[in-house]
């Protein structure tokens, strides 16, 4: 799942902030709600936001954690339909809006620029369809080593709070504690402050492949 960000990295996204001004935000900042119309998307200059959907009993159900150089909120604003998922700031952090005029401006500068958003946005409905795979028919640990796996950077950190994968893989935060730690222990993982180490990732793949 890795493959993406080798082939399309963060900083490609770049084209999009230009010289514009960031928009400062701070922890618990709502930056857009579900079902409300989707007028521009984000680059994410610094920090950590969250997107989650949240249904009519207040349920809620976690589907990403963008870390600087991301885009987000960037599929409603293409379908012109309204947003299926809210956006959280988790940290204090950068977002430069992206309306239309911005973006036929930067195409216009660098016109391989429309492919690579054509790849992000196959990639993220491909995403998207594994997570429903994985919460319908996959067993709890299959799912945290493919989240562990999908969300870790190059360094193979993974920078989310024990609390925010159990939410993204649809487990309790007791059993996600007690699996990580399994995994620790035979040295797979190494578990750290608001994050955990990848060690052995060949190992986790494995997890992934039974």
């Amino acid at each position: 799942m890795n493959d993406f960000y080798l082939t399309l990295p963060l900083e490609r996204w770049r084209a999009f902030a230009g010289e514009r001004p960031a928009v400062r935000c701070s922890p618990g900042h709502l930056i857009y709600l579900q079902d409300t119309e989707a007028t521009c998307f984000y680059y994410l200059k610094g920090g950590r936001v969250k997107s989650f959907i949240q249904s009519e009993d207040g349920a809620e159900r976690v589907l990403n954690v963008y870390r600087a150089g991301s885009l987000f909120g960037e599929a409603s604003f293409f379908d012109k339909l309204p947003r299926v998922s809210s956006a959280v700031a988790l940290t204090a952090c950068e977002l430069v809006p992206i309306d239309r005029e911005l973006v036929k401006q930067a195409v216009a500068r660098d016109p391989e620029l429309a492919m690579d958003m054509l790849q992000y946005l196959a990639r993220t409905v491909r995403l998207l369809s594994e997570q429903l795979d994985d919460m319908a028919f996959r067993p709890v640990q299959w799912r945290l080593a493919r989240f562990l796996l999908s969300g870790a950077d190059r360094s193979g950190a993974v920078r989310c709070t024990q609390e925010e994968i159990a939410a993204s893989i649809s487990a309790s935060r007791v059993t996600v504690s007690r699996l990580l730690n399994q995994l620790a222990r035979a040295g797979l993982v190494e578990l750290q402050y608001r994050g955990v180490q990848l060690k052995n990732r060949s190992a986790l793949e494995k997890l992934c492949q039974n």
